[in-house]
C-alpha cells in the first residue's frame, strides 16, 4: 500500500492530465463544458475516481456522462503515458454534487434569513407579559425608616 502523500500527488497529476486531454484531445460533440473538480486515488494506486461538473441542462449532463464513459479508455491511456507509475489506475467518472448542494444550502440560508427577519419583527412589537423587570429588588432603607 502506497503512502497517502504519493496517492495525493498522483491524484493531482491525473486531474491535470485528464483536464488537458478533455480540453484538447476529445472531439466528441456530446461533451459539454466540463470541469474536473477532484480526483481521488485508492491507497493501492489501482483505481482513480474523477469527479466532474457540467455547466448546462440535465440533457447536456447526461450527454457528457455518456461521452466520458466512451472516452474512458483513451483517457486512461493518456494518463498511463504521462504518469511515472508502474501501473495505470482505472478511471471512473462521477458527477460531482457540488452545484446541487450549493443550491440547497443557498435556499436553506435564504429561508433562515426570512425566519430571522420574521422573529425580529415579532420581537420589536412584543410586550412583556408581566412587569418589565420581574426580579425582586432589595429594599432600600431610608434615613427616616431607621428612626
Amino acid at each position: 500500500m502506497a503512502d497517502a502523500a504519493r496517492a495525493a500527488k498522483m491524484a493531482d497529476r491525473i486531474k491535470v492530465i485528464v483536464a488537458k486531454t478533455l480540453e484538447r484531445g476529445i472531439k466528441d460533440p456530446r461533451l459539454g463544458f466540463v470541469t474536473i473538480t477532484d480526483v481521488r486515488v485508492t491507497g493501492d494506486l489501482q483505481h482513480a475516481t474523477v469527479f466532474y461538473t457540467v455547466y448546462g441542462s440535465d440533457e447536456e449532463r447526461a450527454d457528457t456522462a455518456a461521452a466520458l464513459k466512451s472516452a474512458t479508455g483513451m483517457l486512461r491511456s493518456e494518463v498511463g503515458k504521462n504518469l511515472t507509475a508502474r501501473l495505470t489506475p482505472s478511471l471512473e467518472f462521477v458527477a460531482d454534487a457540488i452545484p446541487e448542494n450549493a443550491r440547497i444550502i443557498d435556499s436553506l440560508l435564504s429561508e433562515a434569513a426570512a425566519r430571522d427577519a420574521e422573529v425580529e419583527s415579532l420581537a420589536r412589537s412584543a410586550t412583556y407579559a408581566g412587569d418589565e423587570d420581574p426580579y425582586v429588588k432589595p429594599r432600600v432603607i431610608d434615613d427616616e425608616d431607621e428612626d
